[in-house]
């Protein structure tokens, strides 16, 4: 399974854990993050989870912050930051 079918996967399921909305066909890589229907707490969550799914956290793992603004931004950290690859 792709590190984007898994984000995506997971995205969905904290949204439903958090009672946020947003339908699939709203997520796209130009979905600005905050608003996106995740509260702060619930990226937390969403980046919590992540980790126990793909066993990394990239923004553990980078020697300099990057804070994604669209949804493509934060998949591209996953998938750049991949130590699988």
């Amino acid at each position: 399974m792709s590190i984007r079918k898994v984000i995506i996967d997971t995205y969905f399921e904290v949204l439903e854990q958090t009672d946020s909305e947003l339908s699939v066909d709203e997520l796209t890589d130009s979905t600005v993050l905050l608003e996106s229907g995740l509260s702060s707490l619930g990226f937390a969550i969403l980046v919590a989870t992540l980790e126990e799914n793909l066993d990394f956290d990239p923004f553990v793992m980078m020697d300099e912050p990057v804070y994604p603004s669209t949804f493509g931004d934060f998949v591209a950290i996953y998938e750049k930051m991949n130590p699988n690859l």
